[in-house]
């Protein structure tokens, strides 16, 4: 079977397409970023900081990053790796020389229960919520290189290898961290059902 000229030509990558379209002048491409990667840039940031307030900060100043950088991206990782790493940079830049602990803070949390959730009865809400205060609050208390680990992997689905280069580090230190914050916070919660 013979190949079609189609099957010959190369495959143009989205995302430095993307980019290349930012380099252009193209006002889209950064809205077009944006609309992508918000989302997963306020989650990480909400369950890092425990707070809606510095998550919104939070992804405030990555964005801003973002776009500022954005012309220098190289396309050595996805671009989803490289937004994460901005993140995380925020975060970590915001928490330095704080306490060691993040505060979590319900009042915040129940912002995000006003959303509408047509799938569940109220009691089910309700139980939710609680369970997810107890489990952000258990975060807030595992040390910080485990926390972005378990937060990576458990609750934003990147893959080891995807954490591996957001954290810069060796696959090796990756699933150890994981499993080390998997067990504290394991712990952790074992404690506050007591």
């Amino acid at each position: 079977m013979a190949a079609t000229s189609a099957d010959c030509r190369p495959r143009v990558d989205p995302d430095l397409a993307l980019i290349d379209r930012h380099r252009h002048g193209d006002p889209d491409a950064f809205d077009e970023l944006y609309e992508e990667f918000s989302g997963m840039v306020f989650n990480l940031a909400l369950r890092l900081s425990g707070n809606v307030e510095d998550a919104a900060d939070l992804s405030q100043e990555t964005f801003l990053k973002v776009h500022r950088y954005l012309a220098g991206f190289r396309g050595r990782s996805s671009l989803k790796t490289w937004v994460y790493q901005v993140a995380l940079n925020c975060c970590r830049s915001r928490f330095r020389g704080k306490a060691a602990q993040l505060r979590a803070s319900s009042q915040s949390l129940e912002q995000i229960e006003d959303l509408p959730d047509l799938d569940r009865t109220p009691e089910e809400k309700a139980i939710v919520r609680s369970e997810g205060d107890v489990v952000i609050a258990a975060l807030q208390q595992i040390p910080s290189p485990y926390r972005e680990a378990v937060v990576l992997r458990d609750l934003e689905g990147l893959s080891y290898q995807e954490i591996a280069k957001v954290l810069r580090t060796r696959l090796g230190t990756v699933r150890s961290r994981i499993a080390r914050g998997r067990d504290c916070l394991r712990v952790i919660l074992e404690e506050s059902r007591r």
